[in-house]
């Protein structure tokens, strides 16, 4: 078993999960993040013109916190965090490259924010309710 994070941009959520269903890996939560990547994220003189390159609706901006821009800090403007989403899931093994694939066709624009996908094992899963284990509690009711 192993747990996929993927971090993609949050308008293509709808058509991710979407294309997750097709491959019959739907299961997941959700979580709406702030961050940034290799590309710094966007600097505020610079954040109007990048973002509507890359945001089909104004996202909320958010400066780097001044705590976090020490004395010494090389960073010298505000640096905006981007908004995303954060899915996570647990899959069988046999069904995580069918969830990459998927994930990566939707979302790759050959652009700095596409984002993501991170594969950790995972050791053991239950469901609460029925007490299943592993692979079984990923399938099972």
């Amino acid at each position: 078993m192993k747990e996929i994070w993927a971090i993609i941009r949050r308008e293509k959520y709808a058509e991710t999960k979407r294309a997750l269903d097709k491959v019959g890996c739907g299961a997941m939560s959700v979580h709406s993040v702030w961050g940034r990547g290799k590309q710094g994220g966007f600097i505020m003189s610079e954040a109007e013109s990048e973002l509507a390159l890359y945001a089909t609706s104004a996202p909320k901006l958010v400066p780097t916190p001044s705590y976090l821009v020490a004395e010494g800090a090389t960073i010298t403007k505000p640096v905006v965090y981007v908004p995303k989403k954060l899915l996570v899931m647990v899959l069988p093994d046999d069904k995580v490259e069918k969830a990459i694939e998927a994930i990566i066709e939707v979302n790759r624009t050959g652009h700095y924010g596409d984002g993501k996908i991170f594969v950790l094992p995972v050791e053991d899963a239950i469901t609460i309710r029925t007490g299943e284990r592993r692979e079984e509690a990923l399938t099972g009711g």
